[in-house]
């Protein structure tokens, strides 16, 4: 590999890297703006001025805001995310208990959304590109109007899932899988229509390509059609949804783990919030910039990797067709 070629490849974990620095700034900026602090919230306005500024001292408060700043990138660096200032705890140990049953929510998400969005995909392939701006009013639905009809519908009228979750902290969810249904569908339905219009476009521009067209004159199956000359060219953009997806989901599970009651790092964030635990907060908020970021980077990777067909050098049943083009990456 070339100098050139290694500094190609090395460009897109620079930029990562960057922009995770600077997740970090907007991260701390932003609880620097919440109305309040620790010490403050635990006086409960009862104390005097004096009984207020001994509590920020005690709890590193006083200091200067570019200090706490350095000295949270620093501890991060060596893999210490502090301590709670509620009860003390490490955050990584808080995190260790609760970030198992996110992380099984995001996967089951994900894995439905991704169902999802292949088979409206393919059904707005089957019928020539046409269809799917249903998608696009789907996507814009809010998250609770989901998870209040899920709710009545599936936990109240008929009666066949649990309305909340009643998972203690630390528990695995995979212990009574229904417990997961609610959740993963209220997040995973907004989120496989978003994917689809954002997909559909692409998947329109390429049904309109030449060499696909040429395929179907030749009269190639649908199935060998789309493997060979469609997906080609959606690999990359839907590579770079389902980190955007990924990313979105562990931002997400805030609203849904505090409506189903599951103890996950959003409903942890939620609770944080409330009594301004801020390096609980800090930690909370920015798990989902890094799962973007670093599925954003492995997507990038991956489609600097994908080849698009062209349209010379392959064979098909009927001859001479389509094949890949050196060099072009989606």
């Amino acid at each position: 590999m070339t100098l050139r070629a290694a500094g190609r490849a090395l460009r897109p974990a620079g930029r990562a890297a960057a922009l995770a620095v600077a997740a970090t700034a907007v991260v701390f900026a932003a609880t620097e703006l919440l109305p309040g602090d620790a010490g403050e919230l635990r006086t409960a306005g009862r104390a005097s001025a004096e009984d207020v500024a001994a509590a920020r001292e005690r709890l590193g408060l006083d200091r200067p805001a570019a200090v706490r700043y350095l000295d949270w990138l620093y501890g991060m660096v060596r893999g210490d995310l502090g301590r709670s200032l509620a009860g003390g705890r490490p955050v990584a140990a808080l995190f260790a208990e609760r970030l198992p049953a996110t992380a099984v929510l995001v996967v089951v998400t994900l894995a439905v959304t991704v169902l999802l969005t292949a088979t409206a995909l393919t059904v707005t392939y089957l019928r020539g590109g046409r269809g799917g701006t249903a998608a696009t009013g789907l996507a814009a639905v809010p998250q609770p109007v989901y998870a209040a009809v899920l709710g009545a519908v599936l936990a109240g009228l008929l009666g066949w899932l649990p309305p909340v979750s009643l998972l203690p902290p630390g528990g695995s969810p995979l212990a009574d899988p229904r417990l997961l249904v609610l959740p993963a569908l209220t997040l995973a339905l907004p989120s496989a229509a978003f994917a689809t219009a954002l997909l559909r476009g692409v998947l329109a521009d390429t049904l309109r390509r030449p060499h696909v067209a040429d395929a179907r004159l030749r009269g190639l199956p649908a199935p060998l059609v789309l493997h060979r000359h469609v997906l080609p060219f959606l690999s990359a953009p839907a590579l770079q949804v389902t980190a955007l997806l990924s990313g979105g989901l562990v931002a997400g599970t805030a609203l849904v783990e505090t409506l189903f009651g599951y103890p996950g790092t959003g409903q942890l964030l939620v609770s944080a919030v409330a009594v301004r635990d801020v390096p609980v907060i800090q930690a909370a908020a920015l798990l989902p910039a890094v799962v973007l970021l670093l599925g954003m980077l492995l997507a990038d990777l991956a489609a600097r990797r994908t080849t698009v067909p062209g349209h010379v050098g392959d064979t098909g049943p009927s001859g001479p067709g389509p094949g890949p083009v050196p060099g072009r990456a989606v």
